[in-house]
């Protein structure tokens, strides 16, 4: 399938008139949304997990077809560091698992001040049943060791790959089948926008990585002013434009 390139997040007040209508009720966004892009990272259930039921209505609201990531829970990641991760993982499977088919991966984000800890990052990941995909974005120099990787690859679990002023801050292991990436922050200092040069880039480094066959999911951190949005529709025109990756 080809790259699916989306945005952290869907519920930005400056997105107002610089993407959504300015008449148009926040209650409709996530569906003018899904007009223009085919997938998005839930960004606000790392504050507040959402209920089951909001879950099986933004569903509906989807078209076939749309994926939806969701990033786990603060209380397992940042409060609980992973420590006792059963209860935590099956609340937010209980309620994410509402999105039926529109269900993507789950980002496990590690706080930037957690050390490497393989023991809790193995018990955390033996949590989530094989067939939903995780993808854990650890952001302490420490966690840069084989032992990692190799819980990764157990696991079936994607190392997120991520950005920031154009430089990858974390390695760029292929962990498994499918890949996960998470652009943070482009080099103009506002909006923190992505140059095409760097898009590009990032692009032929997917293609080099993975084939046309493997998932591979993008999304833009760089909310504010929208340039997010802006970024996002660059890099899938750059990617539609590009002749067709190897099958593998």
């Amino acid at each position: 399938m080809a790259v699916r390139i989306g945005t952290c997040g869907w519920q930005y007040d400056d997105w107002r008139d610089a993407f959504y209508p300015h008449d148009l009720a926040k209650t409709k966004w996530l569906p003018s949304y899904a007009r223009s892009f085919d997938t998005v990272e839930c960004d606000n259930a790392f504050y507040r997990l959402p209920k089951r039921e909001t879950f099986e209505k933004w569903a509906t609201l989807l078209p076939d077809g749309f994926t939806m990531a969701v990033k786990a829970s603060r209380f397992l990641t940042h409060i609980k560091r992973l420590k006792d991760p059963a209860e935590p993982v099956q609340r937010l499977l209980e309620a994410c698992t509402g999105l039926g088919d529109r269900l993507g991966p789950i980002l496990v984000q590690l706080p930037p001040t957690m050390k490497v800890d393989i023991e809790r990052l193995d018990e955390c990941l033996r949590q989530f049943p094989k067939t939903v995909r995780v993808a854990v974005e650890p952001r302490h120099e420490t966690w840069w060791i084989d032992d990692v990787r190799r819980v990764l690859e157990a696991h079936q679990a994607a190392l997120t790959w991520s950005d920031r002023l154009g430089k990858p801050v974390a390695p760029m292991w292929r962990t498994t089948t499918w890949g996960y990436f998470r652009l943070h922050q482009g080099r103009e200092e506002f909006p923190p926008d992505y140059g095409k040069s760097t898009l590009r880039r990032w692009l032929r480094q997917v293609d080099e990585t993975w084939a046309s066959s493997d998932d591979v999911f993008v999304y833009f951190n760089n909310d504010p002013g929208a340039a997010a949005i802006r970024n996002a529709f660059t890099m899938r025109e750059i990617s539609r434009s590009t002749p067709a990756r190897s099958p593998g």
